[in-house]
């Protein structure tokens, strides 16, 4: 298998190429008083995780109670000026260093797709932030359902299909087993996982997946995706 071999790259957004682990400690220990600043990880990590599942609406306006619920579990700052200050920060999580070139590179050989589980509004600045490098994108207000749905994956092989895309010609690119790799894997899917979290331990803000699954395609960070996928086009043009 070679990545000259496809046509589309579809990517996880939220923690694939933005880095929302940064964003919610930043915005959890800056706005939650000192409880909170001296919180360790995964102090905010289990009961941000808790909340999200409690409220599991759309990330444009349900973040607000995903933080009040975690600040009153901890007793971290809880009243309504904070909990919408975290909702604004949502749309200001920052790109992983290294998304915003990675994706650029990319972009000149394969179609580029978002397949995220924000919705319309936070993606859209999201897409802003990595530079709008997308050709397409899917949502999970449009999909109607959120990863690890497979019904999130069967939407979006119908709407790339309508544009001439098979399945085969599609590598799913993402780094949450839970969310991604499992799932798009069990749907015949070719996946590259992108190990965000390499040499840290467990999964930081993201769900424990049941079983590990093992992709197609393995790297640390989108920058060696890019490189090896530069280098393979380079030897082909080289031997064409």
């Amino acid at each position: 298998m070679k990545f000259t071999d496809f046509k589309v790259m579809t990517f996880d957004v939220v923690g694939t190429l933005i880095d929302f682990e940064a964003g919610v400690l930043g915005a959890v220990r800056a706005l939650g008083g000192p409880k909170a600043a001296a919180a360790s990880d995964d102090e905010i990590f289990e009961p941000y995780k808790r909340g999200r599942d409690k409220n599991y609406g759309r990330s444009s306006f349900a973040m607000k109670d995903v933080y009040l619920s975690l600040a009153n579990e901890c007793g971290f700052k809880n009243d309504e000026a904070t909990a919408e200050a975290f909702q604004l920060s949502v749309l200001r999580w920052p790109a992983f260093a290294d998304s915003v070139e990675a994706l650029r590179r990319l972009r000149k050989n394969y179609r580029l797709v978002a397949m995220t589980n924000a919705d319309r509004t936070a993606f859209s600045a999201y897409s802003a932030t990595l530079g709008n490098p997308f050709h397409d994108s899917v949502t999970c207000d449009e999909a109607g359902c959120a990863k690890p749905d497979p019904r999130f994956f069967a939407f979006n092989r119908g709407r790339q299909s309508a544009f001439g895309f098979q399945q085969a010609e599609i590598l799913h690119v993402a780094q949450s087993q839970y969310h991604d790799i499992g799932v798009s894997k069990a749907e015949g899917c070719t996946t590259c996982w992108i190990e965000r979290r390499q040499g840290q331990k467990g999964f930081g803000g993201t769900p424990d997946p049941k079983v590990m699954t093992k992709p197609d395609f393995h790297f640390s960070s989108l920058k060696q995706l890019a490189d090896a996928v530069d280098a393979e086009h380079a030897a082909a043009r080289a031997a064409a």
